[in-house]
């Protein structure tokens, strides 16, 4: 079965994007212009060389955010980035995995859920893992996913791991000033050396968007 233009697009979206420039029959297209130590591993192991690819680049990418986290002491990781991280050598075709999608979902979602905080007031409250979930605090989280679900939508700009960026942010885990900035450059830091990782190891990822 000829795949639809729809078809096409949840594929590029949530698996490869290169899709869009290959028209073929049966299963997903492999990564177009794969090289080097990807497909080296590719080529010798098939999955099993994909899952080592996977672990190493998880590996090395985190292990950096956390030393430098170490050094500055500040939380440059938190755990969406554990889910993106994933995503960048998992599936680094996909437009979910692109750095705009990555910066936009993380900022969009940090950015909705410190302003249902603000209606709530709660930007100052203790958070839900001292105080509990009250009223309040379960609708600012609810609205905070919620809408941040919808305008990633409507940008174009899905990146599942946002939705936990949203929650952190909403019940009350990292909310001032100084965490957020934490909070951006941790998310930058990681989209940065993965790019670059990727790029170095024969994965064609990339620099901005498809």
């Amino acid at each position: 079965m000829i795949p639809t233009e729809r078809d096409l697009d949840q594929i590029a979206e949530y698996a490869d994007a290169s899709v869009r420039t290959v028209s073929r029959r049966g299963s997903l297209a492999p990564i177009k212009g794969r090289h080097g130590v990807n497909a080296w591993l590719y080529a010798r192991w098939g999955n099993r060389g994909n899952a080592i690819y996977t672990f190493t680049g998880g590996l090395l990418t985190i292990a950096l955010s956390g030393a430098l986290a170490w050094l500055l002491e500040e939380p440059l990781v938190f755990p969406s980035l554990g889910a993106t991280a994933f995503l960048f050598f998992e599936t680094p075709m996909a437009e979910v995995a692109s750095p705009r999608n990555t910066i936009m979902g993380h900022y969009v979602g940090a950015a909705i859920a410190y302003g249902w905080l603000t209606v709530f007031g709660l930007v100052d409250a203790p958070s839900a893992l001292e105080a509990g979930f009250s009223v309040e605090r379960a609708a600012a989280v609810a609205l905070s996913v919620g809408c941040t679900g919808g305008v990633l939508r409507l940008l174009r700009a899905a990146h599942p791991p946002a939705g936990a960026t949203t929650v952190i942010v909403s019940a009350g885990l990292l909310t001032s000033g100084e965490e957020l900035l934490a909070l951006a450059a941790g998310v930058a830091l990681l989209t940065v050396s993965a790019g670059l990782l990727n790029r170095v190891l024969g994965v064609p990822a990339p620099r901005w968007a498809y």
